[in-house]
């Protein structure tokens, strides 16, 4: 139970029905309109023990490793939310590569100044990449 608690792994995303031969230690989430053992459980994290099913209740901010696919599950706003990431900014390797979506650019038009149009169009996304850290300045 203390490893549900603290940094709990589930098998997959969530599921309605238990599994039929559940291995002790194995943690799933609980979708909607669960079934069988897991009836009135729906958005827990359940647990197999030598016990039986244990379930705990997910906190605000509670993440969860899934391991079928290699994501993470958070609990946002009464629902698990699967493989999304938030934040302002990623940074790798101390270089800032992705930051707030920038304004949209406009296609060229065509006509006599296609390529005035182009030429600054090109220029708008070369901005944008090195505004995001894609490539340098």
């Amino acid at each position: 139970m203390v490893d549900a608690l603290i940094a709990p792994a589930v098998e997959g995303a969530a599921q309605a029905i238990p599994p039929a031969a559940p291995v002790a230690g194995n943690c799933y989430l609980v979708g909607a309109a669960a079934t069988g053992a897991w009836a009135g459980q729906t958005g827990k994290l359940a647990q197999f023990t030598s016990g039986g099913w244990r379930f705990i209740a997910p906190v605000e901010g509670m993440t969860a490793f899934v391991r079928s696919n290699s994501q993470t599950a958070v609990y946002r706003q009464g629902a698990w939310e699967l493989g999304q990431i938030r934040g302002t900014a990623l940074i790798l390797g101390g270089q800032q590569v992705v930051a707030g979506r920038g304004a949209a650019i406009a296609s060229p038009s065509g006509g006599a100044t296609v390529d005035s149009q182009a030429r600054g169009a090109v220029d708008l996304i070369l901005a944008a990449l090195r505004q995001h850290g894609l490539i340098e300045t």
